[in-house]
């Protein structure tokens, strides 16, 4: 509006002071008074072009017509305020609209300048053909610019809204799938013992409590992230070496095997690699618990050179991996940090195979 206003004052004035000045006259046949008025009018669909698009473009060319008589810069100011008000129209509405009024606009500029007497016939065609053409081209250049742009943002809202659906659905696999598991195999231990061993059958109902308690705070801190307006997740603390080592403890218990871990390289767990190194030993935890009828599993975690690698290997059936949606989110995970991932049978039942990459922190000196 700004811009609009200060074009307004500059074409009134330019055009005012010369016929002020006398470098430029009105035609002896037109009362002094109309001239003024028609040309202080013409700058008014620059005012108003942005909130009302296609009256200030219609407003304009019936000055146009008023001032094609007249012709010098009243006809000037005219087809410089068509011009302008059809750009704001084009880009307001898209060109298959405002395509007719455009075509509209030239014939009738063309029509008048043959039939009204003005002072030059080819310089009011070309300017004013010039004015609407330029008009037309950049509102069609600025209307594809900005649909190009929203496009590009509801793309990328998609994309966004597919990446976070697919984290949620990875999260809420990784935990109830793993904890389900531990409840299901624990339960099935304390169904078989809870006449002749009493006290395993508390143990696994321990086990089970303990789980399930853990398994609600995770699902609620999911759903708060879910119900929260704000779009902004409840940040929860990074994994340690602890909970990968109490991850390794509560899989030992509810499966009944042998469960070493192993860590090399590291005091800690990496920032957000952590997360994923968590997740996919608890999922690969989980098939061995589920499916592999192992006796022994063996974790082995080992940093450095800017990388951890998980290996998770055991003693089971083995056999071909399903790709079911917990090898998915392993290997999803290990791609955000474009490493590399591997499931497939080993010397001695099933191997799971992770190197996630990652920048070492810088140590200030």
């Amino acid at each position: 509006m700004v811009l609009d206003a200060l074009a307004a004052i500059v074409l009134a004035v330019g055009a005012g002071g010369n016929l002020a000045a006398g470098a430029w006259s009105l035609p002896p046949w037109l009362p002094a008074w109309l001239g003024w008025t028609i040309m202080l009018a013409s700058v008014f669909p620059l005012l108003l072009r942005r909130r009302w698009p296609f009256p200030s473009y219609v407003a304009s060319l019936v000055l146009t017509a008023a001032a094609v008589p007249i012709g010098g810069p009243v006809l000037g100011i005219a087809v410089v305020a068509a011009g302008c008000a059809l750009y704001a129209y084009v880009v307001a509405r898209g060109t298959r609209i405002t395509r007719t009024a455009f075509a509209t606009g030239l014939i009738g500029l063309a029509v008048l300048a043959f039939v009204l007497p003005n002072p030059s016939t080819a310089t009011t065609v070309n300017f004013g053909s010039s004015a609407l053409i330029v008009g037309f081209a950049l509102g069609v250049a600025v209307h594809g610019r900005r649909q190009y742009a929203a496009a590009e943002r509801e793309n990328h809202a998609r994309q966004a809204v597919s990446a976070e659906r697919l984290r949620i659905a990875r999260e809420m696999h990784d935990v109830v799938a793993h904890s389900m598991s531990l409840i299901a195999v624990k339960a099935a231990v304390g169904n078989h013992v809870a006449l002749e061993q009493p006290d395993q059958a508390r143990d696994a109902l321990r086990v089970i409590e303990d789980t399930s308690r853990e398994t609600l705070a995770e699902l609620r801190r999911m759903l708060g992230v879910l119900r929260d307006g704000t779009g902004v997740p409840a940040l929860a603390p990074a994994p340690t070496l602890e909970d990968l080592r109490a991850l390794a403890e509560r899989a030992q218990q509810a499966g009944a095997l042998d469960v070493v871990l192993v860590v090399d390289g590291l005091t800690e767990l990496p920032g957000g690699v952590g997360q994923s190194v968590y997740r996919i030993v608890q999922e690969a935890l989980t098939n061995v618990v589920k499916h592999a009828g192992a006796s022994t599993c063996r974790i082995h975690v080992t940093g450095g050179d800017g990388e951890v690698r998980i290996e998770v290997l055991d003693d089971g059936r083995g056999g071909k991996a399903e790709p079911g949606h917990g090898l998915i989110g392993m290997r999803e995970r290990v791609a955000v940090y474009d490493g590399e991932f591997s499931a497939a049978p080993g010397e001695t039942g099933f191997r799971v195979f992770a190197r996630l990459p990652y920048e070492a922190p810088v140590v200030a000196r």
